[in-house]
């Protein structure tokens, strides 16, 4: 699969209202058929920050994410309600999903 988590620094008077400028392009992109995620996260040291943990089948799925149409339109639309452009880290991984923390075992 191809893992990617994103940094999006939002200007201070668009923070609050971010999940809902985004929300068009976050559920369009769930419905892509290679997507295995599309998570959003604040961060709790810059309310500024929101941060993305995305998944995709593979290297195909991710391609065909980043030629959609909705990417299109986010890369027109939600540039202006950012301070910066955002930060990423994207690799392949070997495997299709979350494997568990096993240094962290909940014990039933």
């Amino acid at each position: 699969m191809i893992f990617i988590t994103a940094k999006f620094r939002v200007k201070p008077e668009h923070a609050e209202n971010w999940p809902e400028i985004s929300r068009a392009f976050t559920e369009a992109t769930r419905a892509e058929p290679g997507c295995l995620w599309y998570d959003w996260s604040r961060s709790l040291d810059d309310p500024n920050e929101y941060v993305l943990v995305e998944a995709f089948r593979d290297g195909d799925a991710g391609a065909a994410h980043v030629g959609s149409d909705h990417f299109k339109t986010a890369q027109a639309e939600l540039p202006p309600y950012l301070v910066e452009t955002p930060r990423i880290v994207s690799t392949a991984v070997d495997q299709q999903d979350w494997s568990e923390l096993g240094e962290l075992a909940v014990k039933e």
